[in-house]
């Protein structure tokens, strides 16, 4: 019903301001006044005529986008040397392997980690079926002796790992040969047997001569049979070139690092050589010459066989003495183990660094933010830097570190520029949820999801949208689209004016609605382009 009283007050209005139009003593100024005024006062009655004589309600503001979505890579390192982390000890069951493998991934995933670096040459061994290497011990407690019943190690953890939308990054050691506390006797098909001139004996350990092309040949061969068979998304390097050195004579336990005398490498045959066939490096630079071989030539191997794959390092954290920050001070791998990561950077060979940060940031002459500083002003963005934390040193001893230590860590890593993710070393002490840090983690840290940094040098072609279907009853099922594959889809789900982003594996397309007003979802690659976001309405709630 229209309001009569508001429709009276209008035309009073009006019949007023017509008598006064009349009186032609404010001249034309004042007739053109309220001439305006009678306009407008009808264009008021009008209004109510013809919409009722309501007040129009605004309608509610659309509820806006959702923002970009949150990106880190958040890995593990898993550790079969010595059987650190998996499996849990040589010469399990392969039933209870398996079992092991499903829980380790279950739970990166509950802690929304996005990515396992899983060591799969600890020392010149396999951790899966090959023609070069011989099965590691720490599988079946006896190098070379393979599963029963057979099962493909290697292969389970990457269809685990992609089944729950995470990277399997493969792990090798380039050079030891032998762990010292290695149990099990050579294999007959292990380098040592097959060219003993190339492996060393160094201390209690055995070490492949980066001096011998057998060497050389030998991992890169080993790396590329992996990559050419394997369906992984990166290949990983530790910090393991030339040994670490050990004292001419050991009393007692010895720290490497604090060594003034050591043996040196026991290479003279394959120096002698160089030096014969007309070399004029000197050992030490020969020394760096050798691991620099290498490295380039891993990079150019795998991005040769499959260039999305990414090649990591994951070399000691303090840098060359001659560019290191004011009163950082420590062990010299450049002059010591013969790695020179500073002209790896320098050459590009590489698509991230893992740098050991293994020290608190309290630790004033190997200060965990100023190391990390130094390492992103050497990388200056040209790829990804990713710091390893030491989560082992929070244990049952004396001198462990508080969970605070690694959740401080996690928090300065992101306000670098530079760095665009982290992982711990290693997954023990978040399968055991150490002093409660797996629980800190999870409510805290790691509580959103995030997508793994894009590497758009090596591809930056995003997948094509997926399509969303209603099945009713709350779900949807997201359709992919032809042509390149998903690995995850992105999710937000818009309540009011809030947004909450999952990441789900492309391998469970159904999603839950839970209650969500909108539903946004986009399709994620392997190396995390993001497709156009597709927008489905939902019910919205009665006003």
């Amino acid at each position: 019903m229209r309001d009569s009283s508001a429709i009276d007050s209008v035309s009073v209005q009006i019949n007023l301001l017509t008598e006064r139009s009349r009186d032609t003593r404010g001249g034309p100024a004042a007739l053109i006044s309220a001439s305006s005024i009678i306009i407008s006062a009808a264009a008021t009655l009008f209004c109510f005529f013809l919409a009722g004589c309501t007040t129009p309600t605004p309608p509610s503001p659309p509820l806006v986008g959702p923002p970009a979505a949150p990106r880190e890579f958040r890995a593990v390192w898993v550790a079969t040397v010595a059987n650190i982390d998996w499996p849990s000890q040589a010469g399990l069951p392969v039933a209870q392997q398996r079992a092991e493998i499903l829980t380790i991934l279950d739970r990166v995933s509950a802690l929304k980690l996005n990515a396992v670096i899983l060591q799969v040459r600890p020392a010149a061994d396999a951790l899966y079926p090959s023609t070069l290497e011989p099965w590691s011990e720490y599988l079946c407690g006896e190098q070379g002796r393979a599963p029963v019943p057979f099962y493909d190690p290697l292969q389970v953890w990457i269809e685990e790992a992609h089944r729950r939308g995470i990277e399997l990054h493969a792990w090798f050691n380039p050079y030891r040969a032998r762990h010292h506390q290695a149990k099990s006797a050579f294999a007959p098909n292990h380098l040592a047997l097959t060219h003993p001139a190339a492996v060393k004996k160094y201390g209690e350990s055995w070490w492949l001569d980066p001096g011998e092309p057998i060497a050389v040949q030998r991992t890169l061969a080993v790396v590329a049979d992996v990559v050419r068979r394997y369906d992984v998304d990166g290949v990983h390097l530790d910090d393991y070139f030339y040994p670490y050195p050990i004292a001419r004579t050991v009393v007692g336990a010895v720290n490497p690092l604090e060594i003034n005398e050591p043996l040196d490498f026991p290479d003279e045959p394959s120096w002698k050589i160089y030096r014969d066939g007309g070399g004029t490096l000197n050992r030490a630079d020969w020394r760096r010459h050798n691991i620099d071989v290498l490295v380039e030539q891993l990079q150019r191997t795998i991005h040769a066989l499959k260039p999305t794959v990414q090649f990591g390092l994951s070399p000691f954290g303090i840098g060359r003495p001659d560019r290191r920050p004011p009163g950082i001070v420590g062990f010299s791998q450049y002059d010591k183990i013969y790695a020179d990561v500073e002209h790896w950077i320098e050459r590009g060979w590489m698509d991230y660094l893992t740098p050991q940060l293994y020290w608190p940031a309290a630790a004033t002459a190997q200060s965990f933010p100023v190391l990390l500083d130094y390492w992103a002003r050497q990388i200056n963005g040209r790829f990804h830097l990713w710091p390893g934390l030491f989560t082992s040193r929070i244990n049952d001893t004396p001198q462990s570190w508080s969970v605070g230590e690694i959740t401080r860590q996690i928090a300065e890593a992101r306000v670098q520029p530079a760095t665009t993710g982290h992982v711990h070393f290693s997954m023990v002490v978040l399968l055991q949820n150490r002093h409660g840090l797996s629980t800190l983690l999870e409510a805290g840290a790691y509580a959103q999801a995030a997508l793994v940094p894009t590497t758009p040098w090596l591809d930056a072609k995003p997948p094509l949208a997926p399509e969303l279907k209603r099945l009713g009853a709350g779900q949807i099922i997201i359709a992919p689209a032809a042509g390149k594959p998903a690995a995850n889809y992105a999710i937000w789900r818009g309540r009011g004016k809030v947004w909450e982003f999952s990441v789900q594996p492309a391998s469970a397309p159904l999603v839950e609605v839970h209650g969500a007003e909108t539903l946004v979802v986009s399709s994620v690659d392997r190396l995390g382009n993001e497709s156009v976001r597709v927008t489905l309405p939902l019910n919205r709630p009665r006003l």
